[in-house]
């Protein structure tokens, strides 16, 4: 601050020095030349004065920089003093109730981790020797030796890790990555019908490009077939998943995850249309007496590099292919979300030296709607067409054969519908019934020595061994209709800075019937009860 004054006061010497020789000069002068004179010394009085009143204000803001300055030290030194002095139990506290930021940051991407550990309880009437995942399609009949013993098991299979990685190119263009993997796969039963779950099991693995300003949207990797219903237009993420602790959900619900390419557009981000080409398999069931010697044919094979030899993978040549359409109006106080779509598929088989494609289709769609808005859901979906058993989650058949060895897509329905109370904001609780449906696909050969049944669901077929343990005779039991109804609860005691931790319930009564054949149409059901305790760390 005092080089800075240096200018002004060599400035005001020289005003004096200039005003002493102008008054020497004065007095040797005429008249005219004093009144000049002093009009001239007037003038430069002023500046003085205006130069002075510069430095006083200098001054005085030099004297306040120095006085904030030693508040400041002062403060500080006294804050250091306090956090000294509080203890480290206090000081621990303290830290533990900052915000905490749920991202990591690295090189300009945002990366958000996720899952949960989960310790879960199943009990089950009848044994399916079955983890936390239910195959429905396979309850007992009567005759089941190990269904008559019940199930009890302790898993933590069930439990999730996920990370989600983001980037923003610029402002209109988003980029996404999001992995989610649990501990389900079983080596030996990995297959590519439902979810393609291999060892180590992914349940996704995808990425996704946003272009806000074109409204599209691409996603490409493992997720969620586009039958799957969505709470809110076409994005990833935001799927309407029964709340079921059963790993299987519920018969009636309508899904598969799978690799897949998806481009969807939206309007305003009212109006959605998509289209996603999806991994193709097929399930078959050959029937119950095997094909004519004369028929060639060839449906699967069984797996070779990267599969399991095991199992057996179809025989595909184009992929799924779906297209849905979504509307989210506003009604008065709600959104609503309605959707609905198409499914095309392709079965192939090398028949008697020549390849064959026969197609299938189906066709869905779904509702939700906030009864009463925060507090009750509605929600309401279903799926028919033939040919489309792998994506209900009772996994029934996609086809079978009639007796020259031509696919016979199967007809089949899937329906779900169910309600979710949030009772409180910690407190859940849901009730849901679904069911999936097959129609039979039944053929008779006369041959020279009687008549032969082949397809599914054939009343020629022999079911007299099906209902009782002891009982003599063949089972065949094609299964014609799985149904549940299943109600349960989550409560949420602790939702804070060290994640959530949360705790529920499941009951489920499931029914399997047969198609009726010779002795009659059995019927297998289960009792299942499921605990769940999880922890959300994230």
């Amino acid at each position: 601050m005092f080089i800075k004054k240096i200018p002004l006061l060599l400035a005001a010497c020289a005003l004096q020095l200039g005003i002493a020789s102008i008054a020497g000069a004065s007095q040797s002068s005429d008249d005219q030349a004093v009144k000049e004179t002093a009009e001239e010394l007037q003038a430069l009085r002023a500046r003085v004065d205006a130069l002075q009143r510069r430095l006083d204000a200098l001054t005085a803001d030099q004297q306040q920089t120095k006085a904030e300055a030693d508040a400041a030290a002062a403060q500080a030194a006294v804050a250091e003093g306090e956090g000294a002095a509080i203890p480290a139990q206090a000081r621990i506290a303290v830290d533990a109730e900052k915000p905490k930021t749920d991202k990591i940051y690295y090189k300009g991407v945002t990366i958000t981790l996720g899952g949960f550990l989960a310790a879960e309880y199943i009990y089950r009437q009848h044994n399916q020797q079955n983890d936390i995942s239910t195959n429905y399609s396979a309850v007992p009949y009567p005759n089941s030796s190990l269904g008559h013993v019940d199930e009890l098991r302790f898993t933590a299979r069930q439990s999730r890790i996920s990370a989600l990685m983001e980037g923003d190119p610029d402002s209109q263009t988003h980029l996404g990555f999001y992995s989610e993997f649990d501990f389900q796969g079983a080596a030996q039963t990995a297959n590519s019908i439902e979810s393609n779950s291999y060892t180590p099991r992914v349940r996704h693995l995808y990425g996704t490009i946003d272009w806000d300003q074109l409204g599209l949207h691409l996603l490409a990797g493992q997720a969620w077939s586009l039958v799957t219903m969505n709470s809110k237009g076409i994005t990833p993420r935001n799927e309407v998943i029964p709340p079921t602790i059963d790993g299987q959900y519920i018969p009636g619900f309508s899904q598969t995850r799978q690799p897949q390419i998806r481009l969807i557009k939206d309007f305003d981000r009212q109006v959605w249309l998509a289209v996603s080409l999806e991994n193709p398999q097929t399930t078959f069931y050959t029937g119950a007496n095997a094909l004519p010697a004369s028929v060639h044919l060839t449906y699967d094979a069984t797996g070779g590099e990267g599969f399991d030899s095991v199992n057996t993978l179809s025989l595909n040549h184009i992929p799924d292919v779906v297209a849905k359409a979504v509307y989210d109006p506003r009604i008065a106080d709600r959104t609503l979300h309605l959707e609905a779509f198409g499914l095309y598929r392709s079965f192939y088989e090398r028949l008697n030296y020549t390849n064959r494609n026969v197609s299938g289709e189906g066709f869905g769609a779904g509702l939700i709607v906030p009864v009463v808005p925060s507090v009750l859901d509605f929600q309401m979906s279903g799926l028919a067409g033939k040919g489309i058993g792998r994506y209900g989650s009772a996994q029934l058949t996609d086809v079978t054969f009639d007796p020259t060895g031509n696919i016979r897509p199967i007809n089949e329905i899937q329906a779900l519908a169910g309600l979710v109370l949030h009772a409180t904001p910690k407190f859940d609780v849901y009730l849901f019934f679904g069911e999936e449906k097959e129609s039979a696909q039944a053929y008779t050969l006369a041959t020279g020595s009687g008549l032969v049944q082949y397809g599914y669901g054939n009343p020629g077929y022999s079911n007299t061994g099906c209902f009782s343990e002891t009982a003599v005779g063949a089972c065949v039991g094609n299964t014609r209709l799985i149904e549940q109804g299943t109600s349960g609860f989550w409560y949420s005691p602790y939702i804070g800075s060290f994640g959530r931790f949360q705790y529920g319930m499941q009951y489920s009564y499931t029914e399997r019937k047969a198609f009726d054949g010779i002795g009659g149409a059995p019927i297998g059901n289960q009792n299942m009860v499921f605990a769940s305790f999880r922890y959300y760390p994230f």
